[in-house]
């Protein structure tokens, strides 16, 4: 009884030291979380690849290799229509700029120009920190590109003493069944994630036809933009969709196309939901929508949207772990799991 006392009187205390732990070890945790993800994900190519006698180096080597050549090569068909964007800008610009002109001249003359001209005075002021702010992002996604890969390799060769360490660190009775444990939530998680990788590129081949048949401009690559967003539940899909629809409205000068854009996205995420997930995933993972909302909008107020990013499959992974581990069923139930049955039926949070 006493020590359920203590336990009662001291989760506040532990709760604000993980908060100010994540609010502070945010630089150290984000790219060390990306690697664990990254990682649980190539465990099953790294161990399949040992399994024919590979050294564990040159595993680990080949399946960060291919990884890489995978994200380069998006992010060079990105980068080939974003150049084919730039240059055909100026004739969008234009008309963008006609109506934006517009806009400022109706609202300068209702308010007399006054907030204008306050807003173009404190305008100067700022522009040292913007610049500062730009460049410490940028030198921070070039640290993040070297060391999230050397983090992943580090995990994946390591992998068994960081078991052996978790299973001394559990109660005796559990201890025995820690590998097995974490086996079965990699395994299922794996297999998860390389299933979302294939419904997201179905998901942005379905967006781009979709966009090209309506003669959206820059069809591919909005197509792409919004299928990558759709990782970020919810939130992703709707940002995403902002800038074709406003392209389409601008371009064109036509309430329909923005409405053909919608048409298609909602149409796209309501194949995905019911039709692309089930068949190319089929095991639902995770969480209620409930649960799912609060994680993702702690991970951005904690992280911003490397935070929406990266809680949402780590909580997950959490429900996965807990499944088996009797001690934290409560905590499957209220986030949304069903204990004692193989197969979760909460349904994933989609896009829409």
């Amino acid at each position: 009884m006493e020590r359920s006392g203590g336990a009662l009187r001291t989760w506040p205390v532990q709760a604000v030291a993980l908060l100010l732990l994540l609010v502070w070890g945010a630089p150290v945790l984000i790219p060390l979380l990306y690697a664990l993800l990254l990682a649980l994900v190539l465990h099953p190519m790294v161990a399949g690849l040992e399994g024919k006698g590979w050294p564990r180096s040159l595993a680990i080597g080949t399946a960060l290799l291919l990884i890489l050549l995978l994200v380069g090569a998006l992010l060079g068909l990105l980068a080939w229509q974003v150049s084919l964007f730039m240059d055909r800008l100026p004739a969008a610009e234009g008309s963008v700029w006609e109506r934006l002109d517009r806009w400022v001249h109706e609202v300068m003359e209702r308010h007399h120009g006054a907030w204008w001209y306050s807003l173009t005075a404190a305008l100067p002021g700022r522009v040292p920190t913007v610049l500062g702010n730009l460049l410490n992002g940028l030198f921070g996604m070039a640290f993040n590109a070297f060391i999230i890969p050397v983090y992943t390799a580090l995990l994946l060769y390591n992998r068994r003493q960081f078991v052996a360490a978790l299973a001394a660190s559990v109660p005796a009775d559990l201890a025995p069944r820690v590998p097995a444990i974490l086996a079965k939530a990699v395994t299922t998680y794996a297999r998860f994630i390389s299933g979302m990788v294939r419904v997201y590129l179905i998901v942005g081949v379905l967006n781009s036809v979709g966009f090209l048949v309506l003669g959206v401009p820059y069809a591919v690559l909005f197509g792409l933009l919004t299928a990558i967003m759709t990782m970020i539940p919810y939130v992703g899909i709707l940002f995403s969709s902002l800038l074709p629809i406003a392209l389409a409205y601008t371009t064109t000068g036509s309430l329909w196309m923005p409405i053909g854009v919608i048409t298609v996205l909602g149409v796209v995420q309501y194949l995905e939901a019911n039709l692309i997930f089930p068949k190319v995933v089929g095991e639902r993972l995770g969480l209620s929508t409930l649960a799912s909302l609060v994680v993702i909008f702690a991970g951005g107020a904690l992280w911003g949207v490397a935070g929406m990013i990266l809680l949402l499959p780590l909580v997950s992974l959490g429900v996965l772990l807990a499944e088996d581990v009797p001690a934290l069923l409560p905590l499957h139930r209220w986030l949304g799991g069903v204990p004692n049955e193989r197969t979760p039926t909460v349904d994933r949070p989609t896009g829409t």
